[in-house]
């Protein structure tokens, strides 16, 4: 009965303070969208980051701003970087870190034109067979890339 009447209570406040108290007491993550991208001849495509841990080889995706979506971060990350446009893109999987404390959506689909770097974040992108991926790449990474060629969008999470 306490339930109901702080239930009934809390739906009476002003929306605005309902939003503050919820910002201010729960944890916060950064929420980031990747792709797992194939061309027409079942190539992956991997980008070399200048600013990334380890080898700098992973797949494309970046983080969201504010208010944005997921596939609309994922799309203007990939004009942003590479100049390049993608056709249907399906969830894929999804994840979360602890350290640091972030959500990853990642998804799979098709390369929809050319892939050049447009910024200096990208030192290299290039499309790699799954015989020839290249040494440094992140594990985890591996393994969604080899699940994505070999169920499709029906291996997904």
């Amino acid at each position: 009965m306490l339930e109901n009447l702080t239930g009934k209570l809390w739906r009476l406040l002003p929306a605005r303070f309902r939003r503050w108290s919820m910002r201010a007491t729960h944890a916060r993550f950064t929420v980031t969208a990747g792709a797992i991208v194939f061309n027409d001849s079942g190539q992956v495509l991997l980008l070399k980051h200048r600013f990334r841990a380890g080898s700098g080889w992973g797949l494309p995706g970046g983080f969201l701003e504010a208010g944005e979506q997921p596939l609309d971060a994922l799309r203007r990350e990939l004009r942003e970087e590479i100049g390049m446009e993608i056709k249907d893109a399906v969830v894929f999987a999804t994840r979360s870190f602890s350290k640091p404390q972030q959500v990853e959506v990642l998804y799979l689909c098709h390369a929809n034109g050319s892939v050049q770097p447009q910024n200096v974040e990208i030192e290299r992108a290039e499309w790699f067979s799954l015989k020839s991926l290249p040494d440094g790449l992140p594990k985890d990474q591996r393994l969604f890339i080899e699940r994505a060629a070999r169920d499709g969008a029906n291996g997904r999470d």
